[in-house]
Formats: C-alpha cells, structure tokens, sequence
C-alpha cells in the first residue's frame, strides 16, 4: 500500500490546489460581472472561458432570484464541498496507506 499511498495523496494535494485557484478565478469572474467589463479584454476573456462551461451546466437548475443569478455562488459550494469533504477523506486515506 505503500507504492498507492504517496501518489494519491500527491494528487489528492495538487487537486486541492487546483480547486482553490479556480475558487479565486470564480470570484474573480463574478467580481468582473458586477463592472461590465470590456468583452474583448484578454483577462475577460480568460475568465469567462474559464468559467462558464461549468456555469452553463448548473444554471439550468438554479432558478433566478431576483434577476440575480447564483450559479456562481452553487459552484462555489460545490467547490468547497470537494475540498472539505472528498478531497480531506482521500487524503486520510492516503496518509494511512503511506504508513
């Protein structure tokens, strides 16, 4: 178990990462929205490359409240669901596994 324990955790570590950075691409994004950016600006552009694809598949099942669209504000409880609940049982995994 050893040989299994140290890779997945690795992984379990840069997923970790990686979702948290996504989490700032996420504000971010929504930030920007609140200003009505420059649709043509690189960073805009980034940002809603970024994002969207996964907006587009929740927003079907988040009605509008208000005219205000929480898409953003499910992903980020989906986010913050992996992180503190998947990933850290995984990491708990490996971690026995590498002992």
């Amino acid at each position: 178990m050893y040989a299994i324990g140290y890779p997945l955790y690795s992984a379990v570590t840069l997923l970790d990462y990686l979702l948290l950075i996504y989490t700032f691409v996420i504000l971010a994004a929504v930030i920007l929205s609140w200003t009505n950016p420059d649709p043509l600006n690189p960073l805009v552009r980034i940002l809603r490359n970024l994002t969207e694809p996964v907006f587009e598949r929740v927003r079907p099942y988040i009605p509008l409240l208000g005219g205000l669209d929480l898409t953003p504000l499910v992903v980020l409880a989906g986010v913050f669901f992996i992180r503190t609940g998947i990933l850290k049982v995984l990491s708990r995994m490996a971690n026995e596994m590498a002992q």
